[in-house]
């Protein structure tokens, strides 16, 4: 399921800055913290990834208790 979301512009006298924004369902899903560090990746023409610099641990993973 995807979410559309608008390119906003906003323009300054000496500067231009774009805004693309996710919905909160996206951001609590993928258990953002505010001021938490991203990286944007151009895969192409079609396709700009948001890579974490540090993502949390997965809950689905299973881990293996050490064995004493």
């Amino acid at each position: 399921m995807g979410f559309p979301t608008k390119v906003q512009l906003i323009r300054r006298r000496s500067s231009e800055q774009w805004y693309v924004n996710f919905p909160s369902a996206i951001a609590q899903a993928m258990e953002f913290e505010r001021g938490e560090i991203v990286e944007w990746v151009v895969e192409d023409k079609s396709q700009l990834v948001l890579r974490r610099r540090r993502a949390p641990a997965s809950a689905l993973k299973k881990t293996i208790p050490d064995r004493a």
